[in-house]
C-alpha cells in the first residue's frame, strides 16, 4: 500500500477529476501508477502528456521504449514497474518471458532490431554511466539512421523512467491498493 496519499477515481472532484476522465480515455482506468500522482494534478497532467508523447511515437517502437522501462527499472529495482513492462513486451509485442529475462541478463539478447539494439545500449549506458557517452557513440546512431531527436528522445524516456521509478519505490507503489 502506498504511503502517499493518493485519490481514487470516486474520491477525485475538480482538475484531479478531469484529469481521470482523461486517464480512463487513455488507459482505460486509473492505476495504482497513476495515482499516485493524484496529490498533485499537475504532476499527474505532466505524466499523462508523456505518456501520450511516447505512446505513438514516430521512431521509437513500443517494444523499444518497454524494454528500456525494464531495463532502467531493473537497475533502480522497481518491481512494479518491471511486471508492468514486461507484461507489456509480453502481451503486447509478443515476447516470451525467457525473453525478457535473457535481455534482462544479456543486453544483447534483446528481441529487438540491431538498429533497435544499439539505441537500447546507449540508452543504457547514458543512464548508468553518462559521464562515459561521447561523440563516438552519437556518431554510431547517426551512421546507423538515428536522428538526434530520436536520441535525446529514447535517453529522455530513460531518464524520466528513472525518475518514476524513485517515487514508486519512494512512496511504496504496488499493483494492488
Amino acid at each position: 500500500m502506498a504511503i502517499i496519499k493518493t485519490y481514487q477515481k470516486d474520491e477525485a472532484e475538480g482538475e484531479l477529476a478531469e484529469i481521470y476522465k482523461e486517464i480512463v480515455k487513455v488507459r482505460g482506468d486509473v492505476m495504482n501508477s497513476h495515482k499516485i500522482f493524484s496529490s498533485s494534478p499537475e504532476l499527474l497532467r505532466q505524466q499523462l502528456a508523456f505518456i501520450k508523447y511516447y505512446a505513438n511515437h514516430k521512431t521509437l517502437s513500443m517494444p523499444l521504449l518497454a524494454a528500456i522501462r525494464v531495463l532502467v527499472s531493473t537497475n533502480q529495482e522497481c518491481d512494479f514497474c518491471i511486471d508492468f513492462n514486461t507484461a507489456m513486451l509480453v502481451n503486447n509485442a509478443g515476447w516470451s518471458l525467457d525473453q525478457v529475462s535473457a535481455m534482462r541478463e544479456d543486453i544483447s539478447q534483446a528481441n529487438l532490431s540491431d538498429n533497435e539494439k544499439s539505441m537500447l545500449m546507449f540508452v543504457m549506458k547514458s543512464v548508468q554511466n553518462p559521464l562515459s557517452v561521447n561523440e563516438d557513440d552519437m556518431n554510431t546512431l547517426r551512421s546507423i539512421g538515428w536522428s538526434d531527436q530520436d536520441i535525446l528522445d529514447a535517453t529522455s524516456h530513460a531518464t524520466r523512467m528513472v525518475a518514476v521509478d524513485l517515487l514508486f519505490n519512494t512512496f511504496k507503489v504496488d499493483s494492488y491498493e
